[in-house]
């Protein structure tokens, strides 16, 4: 086995013995998804006639949003305040390799996600009507936008630190990204700021891809692809291994 599977595999295996991180990437998306859709508490979009088509798609951006980002910068920020990064960046692995694992594992968690996110949602009557190769093309990314944010969060700040700001960034994309409610019932300028995160531009992209006759906006591509070449640069240059 090369050292790049092996770590990845270790990656792997440590986020699924993390029950915190099982917790974010799973259960609370799971969660909201189930309990939103079977309890009516939510506005709906126009055109929207079942909550679970438009929580669908917003619940599958979360879900990314915390594998890629919340759970990696976590698991960073400690294990860098505590040396593990600078020692495992001298092994013959390198710090190309543990980097490209700790990715590899995020991706395999997100198929995870993916499946059980979408056999939940068959089970509460979702269909698929939309286009699965739009909807891949957005998730890989904002893969990378979210890692290098993550990155950038846990190579820049003590653990604590990082836990506390991935955490608190969390619950705010989630509630002001149309994750679970609807963009259109955001104030204005609100509004607007949120099509310019990653976030906001996964979900819309999502919305779009997986609900049919949604409207996927190019500028939600245009701002995508902007910080996924945006946030893994700044991680690049500010990133510190100890």
């Amino acid at each position: 086995m090369s050292a790049l599977a092996a770590q990845t595999r270790l990656e792997v295996a440590l986020t699924l013995r993390r029950g915190e991180s099982v917790l974010l990437t799973l259960g609370i998306p799971v969660a909201l998804l189930v309990f939103l859709t079977l309890v009516d508490v939510l506005p709906l979009p126009p055109g929207v006639d079942d909550p679970v088509d438009f929580l669908f798609p917003g619940v599958l951006a979360l879900a990314v949003l915390s594998a890629a980002m919340v759970g990696p910068a976590i698991a960073v920020g400690f294990e860098r305040e505590y040396g593990v990064l600078r020692r495992l960046a001298v092994t013959p692995l390198g710090r190309s390799r543990l980097l490209a694992a700790k990715l590899a594992s995020v991706l395999a968690v997100e198929v995870a996600q993916v499946v059980v996110l979408t056999v939940a949602a068959y089970a509460l009557g979702w269909r698929a009507t939309g286009d699965a190769a739009l909807a891949l093309g957005a998730v890989v990314l904002a893969t990378v936008a979210f890692f290098g944010a993550g990155m950038l969060l846990g190579g820049t700040m003590p653990g604590l630190t990082t836990l506390a700001a991935a955490n608190g960034l969390y619950v705010v994309l989630l509630l002001v990204s149309g994750m679970i409610f609807p963009l259109e019932e955001l104030p204005g300028l609100l509004r607007e700021v949120a099509r310019l995160l990653p976030s906001g531009a996964l979900t819309e992209l999502l919305q779009g891809a997986l609900r049919d006759g949604a409207d996927a906006p190019a500028r939600a591509w245009a701002v995508l692809a902007v910080w996924a070449v945006a946030a893994p640069l700044a991680a690049t240059r500010l990133f510190r291994w100890r």
